[in-house]
């Protein structure tokens, strides 16, 4: 943990980490989170049957819109240009999956973004569809891969159990 950046300052005061002297490299990351629902609901998104439109298309420009806010949203994350956010969205039978991936060229990464991107995209799908279901659950948000700067590369083993996972769990 040594070398990683303190985000307290000598004097022990919270503070945003300097990466000026950092390198400027390509970096990614891609993030995935699940919302839990009935498999009426499921049906009635994939059949076109919300009253509120189209709850997919406007999940995905609600996480891209967050994704390029994060600086704004979380206390101590440096605001970065995005060179692209992708946001995919997949239907299954009692759930929906949402996964984005995030790019930028600077000298940090884009974790907390695509974090960010994946929580208001699952926000969004909740608030469109909680008329229907207050019962719905949001989980398992998690990086699943990064990419650039000095940790390298990280890859998240064994992510199939958040699609198999019932319901009930």
């Amino acid at each position: 943990m040594d070398n990683y950046p303190n985000h307290l300052n000598e004097r022990g005061e919270v503070h945003m980490v300097d990466v000026g002297s950092k390198a400027i490299t390509e970096r990614m990351a891609r993030a995935q989170g699940v919302l839990l629902a009935s498999p009426s609901i499921c049906q009635a998104v994939q059949e076109g049957r919300i009253p509120k439109g189209d709850v997919l298309a406007v999940s995905r420009v609600a996480g891209i819109m967050a994704a390029k806010r994060t600086g704004e949203w979380i206390p101590l994350c440096h605001p970065l240009p995005l060179t692209a956010t992708e946001i995919v969205i997949t239907v299954q039978t009692d759930r929906f999956v949402v996964e984005s991936t995030v790019r930028t060229t600077a000298p940090t990464g884009v974790e907390m973004e695509a974090l960010t991107a994946v929580s208001a995209s699952l926000l969004t799908l909740y608030d469109m569809l909680k008329a229907m279901d207050r019962t719905m659950v949001i989980t398992d948000i998690l990086l699943l891969e990064k990419d650039g700067g000095r940790s390298g590369h990280f890859i998240r083993e064994g992510v199939s159990h958040v699609e198999n996972r019932s319901p009930d769990q």
